[in-house]
């Protein structure tokens, strides 16, 4: 299983990047998709998820209306499209799945498997 994230790079608050995750090994509609992001220093946060079907999404509040969660059956790849960027928002940025999340989308122990990360710097 291996996810590889991409689109990553610098811009300046207010502009929009847009994250791809393509995976190889699995078959992501078969699997819950989500991204988190590390800040230097800081643990890793939960930014949003998709379901199997792409039918159900959810956000944390600080990305909420930004941020925008797709995925393409066919690429087998899944999306983060990041609008209105703030200098708050620059980390590395992680794709993740699992087949099933037991307890809670937002603990990133309950997701098995991970991308290796995809920088977004923002600047001011």
């Amino acid at each position: 299983v291996q996810l590889q994230a991409s689109g990553g790079g610098s811009v300046e608050a207010g502009g929009s990047l847009k994250l791809s995750c393509t995976a190889s090994g699995i078959n992501l509609s078969n699997y819950r998709k989500s991204w988190f992001r590390q800040a230097p220093g800081k643990e890793r946060e939960f930014v949003g998820h998709i379901s199997q079907n792409g039918g159900t999404t959810g956000y944390s509040d600080s990305v909420k209306g930004r941020f925008t969660i797709s995925r393409d059956r066919a690429k087998n790849t899944v999306y983060l499209q990041m609008n209105n960027l703030g200098p708050e928002d620059t980390a590395v940025y992680y794709c993740a799945a699992s087949r099933v999340v037991a307890s809670g989308v937002r603990d990133p122990s309950n997701w098995p498997y991970w991308g290796q990360g995809t920088l977004v710097t923002v600047s001011s």
